[in-house]
């Protein structure tokens, strides 16, 4: 079940999403210093409120067995529909929650009316990056972004046709 994160309480249940998957996640990738402070800056609730609020975001928590098992953050962007978070706890990963999620993303592309799908991904992580590919996505080059701090973001963009 992935359902629209509207209340208080599932912007707190988001973010401590966001706590556990950054850290078991991108803690061996970026180091310990660079989560914190992308959790800080970029997924805190006061974060995550303001970005449904004020920047047009749409944050779903994916639900596994009842329990809070990850979350999928897209932002319509003219014809395209921006994936900005699609984060699966460790545990969870392997049960469907990854096919299932692309289709719920599919679906709202294609409510928002968009023809294709885009998302960044760090260049470091190879199993999202085949994953993506084999979810019919192209990558399409890097893209550095500065975050601040002295921290970047290096990734690299992908997209799928719809």
């Amino acid at each position: 079940m992935i359902q629209k994160v509207i209340s208080n309480d599932d912007i707190l249940i988001t973010a401590k999403l966001a706590l556990c998957i950054w850290n078991e996640h991108y803690v061996p990738m970026i180091g310990q210093e660079q989560v914190d402070y992308m959790i800080k800056n970029f997924q805190s609730p006061e974060v995550i409120e303001n970005q449904i609020n004020h920047e047009d975001y749409e944050y779903f928590i994916i639900y596994h067995q009842s329990l809070p098992s990850g979350y999928i953050a897209i932002k319509q962007r003219g014809n395209e529909l921006f994936l900005s978070k699609f984060y699966v706890i460790k545990e969870k990963r392997g049960t469907g929650l990854g096919r299932e999620g692309m289709d719920f993303i599919a679906l709202k592309a294609r409510e928002f009316g968009a023809g294709k799908i885009t998302l960044t991904v760090n260049k470091n992580n190879v199993n999202s990056i085949k994953a993506y590919e084999k979810l019919g996505f192209t990558n399409d080059g890097p893209v550095v972004t500065d975050i601040g701090n002295g921290y970047v973001m290096d990734d690299f963009k992908m997209s799928k046709q719809l």
